[in-house]
């Protein structure tokens, strides 16, 4: 049977976006750029000059000098770029898998119902994990930092910024987490309902100091303490509040990916 263009079935049930989903799409963008690019540059060149070098012994006259100049240009080029890459590679595989692995310890909460989104878009960035449900609404910005093969491994609140092991962070996780439940405050809002949103920044594998979220203005937490935390909020939201805020989000992301 020959089909006929058409829309996808998939439009009312498009799946949803996966932990990390970002991240992963940027590493295929780094791969195809500055990995694959290079490299066939690099190939082609060398290619070009073996080429030459046969012609040369088979006695065509040839240029080999010319053609290797270009091979060994090329390949320093794709050298470099191969570097820079790799270096990213490793970064950006880093926060994909503690997104994924702080997405798995947030199961629970579809059990306490809750709903639970992850990779929500956001404008030009995104919001790692949307947490809707009767506790209330939280964003949750993940980070995941190399650790030092020896000696501690802290996170501090000195000063108004937060520090790792007392040196301060390229990006500041209590801008973007704060700004992430500004934004989802002003969702909400455009969707007829009031309802606060409380900003988590969690950060694996390292210890967390005890913070005065008062001051700081949000959770910034191991992943295994957030379940108490979130336990010791009292209900804010009947059910069918639930279901209707999370539903206006579903059908946000699935508009997001058309």
């Amino acid at each position: 049977m020959k089909l006929k263009k058409g829309r996808s079935p998939l439009d009312r049930f498009a799946p949803l976006r996966v932990p990390g989903q970002s991240i992963s799409e940027q590493l295929d963008d780094l791969v195809s750029d500055h990995l694959l690019g290079p490299s066939m540059v690099a190939l082609f060149a060398i290619v070009m000059a073996g080429m030459e070098w046969w012609r040369f012994y088979a006695s065509a006259k040839p240029n080999p000098i010319v053609y290797s100049a270009v091979a060994v240009v090329s390949v320093v080029y794709a050298a470099i770029r191969i570097a820079l890459a790799r270096k990213r590679i490793r970064q950006l595989k880093l926060g994909r898998d503690g997104e994924r692995a702080v997405a798995q310890q947030l199961e629970w909460l579809r059990r306490e119902n809750f709903f639970v989104f992850h990779d929500v878009p956001n404008g030009d960035a995104n919001v790692d994990h949307l947490l809707i449900g009767p506790k209330g609404v939280f964003t949750i910005e993940t980070k995941t930092l190399s650790k030092p093969e020896r000696g501690e491994c802290k996170i501090t609140f000195t000063d108004g910024v937060i520090r790792a092991n007392g040196l301060a962070l390229d990006r500041d996780p209590l801008v973007q987490a704060k700004a992430q439940a500004s934004w989802m405050r002003a969702f909400l809002a455009e969707h007829q309902f009031t309802a606060s949103v409380w900003p988590v920044v969690l950060f694996h594998g390292w210890f967390v100091e005890p913070f005065d979220s008062k001051v700081v203005g949000a959770w910034v937490l191991e992943p295994k303490a957030l379940r108490s935390f979130i336990g010791n909020q009292p209900d804010r939201f009947a059910l069918e509040d639930v279901k209707a805020m999370a539903s206006a989000m579903t059908s946000y992301i699935r508009s997001q990916a058309k």
